[in-house]
């Protein structure tokens, strides 16, 4: 496989008759295909056989990507707008001097009480059940150690399609199989998530607020549908993505209280600023304690320094979340409204992504470039969803809207020669 000899998704011979034609026995064959599942080269399908995977985990679809030359906009990153984001001198000098005092050593707690309880006082406030507090690296960090606590290579996830392209990538990375489930504005349809579980996923991810990359946001009527659904799966492990918290005025719809595990992780990254690698996360206390526990194993804990950052720049308001979603939210509003004055249908109804279906995504793609405008390829994010791409507004002023709503208006037509990736 690593030389190329065999295609994305061609079948791989029966085991026994592989053994045959190789001269071994049948069981080392059958320990190859299960070292290979278990990395992510193939999958395995029952009385279908294995086929090798059409994406190998470890090609990252951040490959997927249009490097934005001289000139051109690039509104495909993914990042927040810089000038939304606080300064972090105080807080990090306010942590520096409260380690001189009291040093974070072995044997501190991992978790700095006063950021637990800052923490839970907002989940609180959000009707997320009751449960302990982890930090970990970030909300791929997080999400990764919940699925290791609980599942096993071949398992099935039912993710969100499109979806964040990084966890994506790592579903399969872990050796799991990821079910696409169709999503509209206001979140996964409950009729694909209950067809997903029916079919055995033993997970559910899903994204509260700020969908990337759709920008969907489960409303109070979707997530009762859901919780009907989980009420009959009550085995699923149930994984809620937050990310949004601190940047959209959408309130949350916790779907937590109907499986036996879940757990719900919110992300310091889009309010706050992607380097500070902190992420809160909660849930059924074995979860949590698994997490903790693995935790312990590897890194340890996440730097004090930076929960102590974290907590002062709460604690300070160092971000008013309702003018971070009010400006993005006047961006994406615009822009979608724009298009929709020249036909396009676009969807954004919370966080700083705005997706446009296309009918050719590298048609599109490419004569956006030439109108001076790089976006991400919406192959990034789908399993098996229709094309589309990805704008994010953070770099977008107002007199932006008017001519990007032409350039995509025009990006709509027959594909040039060449191929974006």
């Amino acid at each position: 496989m690593g030389t190329g000899d065999l295609d994305p998704g061609q079948l791989l011979p029966p085991m026994r008759e592989l053994a045959a034609q190789l001269g071994v026995n049948p069981n080392t064959v059958a320990a190859a295909y299960r070292s290979l599942r278990d990395r992510g080269v193939i999958e395995t399908a029952g009385r279908r056989g294995s086929r090798v995977r059409e994406r190998p985990a470890i090609t990252s679809r951040e490959l997927i990507r249009v490097e934005a030359p001289e000139g051109v906009r690039d509104l495909g990153d993914g990042n927040p707008d810089p000038a939304l984001l606080p300064p972090l001198g105080a807080a990090l000098a306010a942590a520096a001097a409260r380690a001189a005092e009291h040093p974070a050593l072995y044997g501190t707690p991992e978790v700095s009480p006063e950021l637990a309880r800052a923490a839970r006082t907002a989940l609180d406030a959000d009707g997320v059940p009751d449960g302990p507090v982890a930090v970990t690296s970030g909300s791929l960090d997080a999400i990764e150690r919940v699925l290791a606590a609980h599942l096993r290579p071949g398992d099935a996830v039912a993710v969100e399609d499109p979806g964040w392209g990084s966890l994506l990538d790592l579903v399969p990375a872990l050796g799991l199989r990821p079910v696409p489930v169709a999503l509209d504005d206001d979140g996964p349809l409950p009729d694909r998530v209950e067809e997903a579980l029916g079919k055995g996923a033993r997970a559910l991810i899903v994204t509260c607020r700020a969908q990337n990359p759709t920008g969907a946001s489960v409303s109070a009527a979707r997530a009762r549908d859901l919780r009907a659904v989980l009420d009959r799966h009550p085995d699923t492990l149930l994984i809620e993505d937050d990310h949004g918290h601190g940047i959209v005025d959408l309130p949350p719809h916790p779907l937590a209280g109907g499986t036996e595990h879940w757990a719900l992780v919110r992300s310091a990254a889009k309010a706050y600023g992607p380097d500070l690698r902190i992420a809160q996360l909660t849930g059924d206390r074995v979860t949590v304690d698994r997490v903790r526990g693995r935790q312990r194993l590897g890194p340890g804990w996440v730097s004090h320094l930076l929960q102590d950052a974290l907590t002062h720049l709460w604690r300070t308001g160092a971000v008013d979340p309702a003018a971070v979603a009010a400006s993005y939210g006047a961006r994406r509003a615009a822009l979608v409204r724009a298009l929709g004055e020249r036909g396009i249908a676009a969807h954004g109804r919370s966080g700083m992504n705005v997706w446009v279906p296309v009918p050719d995504e590298t048609g599109a793609v490419a004569r956006l470039l030439q109108s001076g405008w790089a976006v991400a390829p919406g192959a990034r994010f789908r399993i098996a969803s229709p094309p589309g791409v990805r704008l994010t507004v953070s770099a977008l002023a107002m007199d932006d809207i008017g001519p990007l709503a032409d350039a995509l208006a025009s990006a709509r037509g027959p594909a040039p020669a060449g191929r974006y990736g």
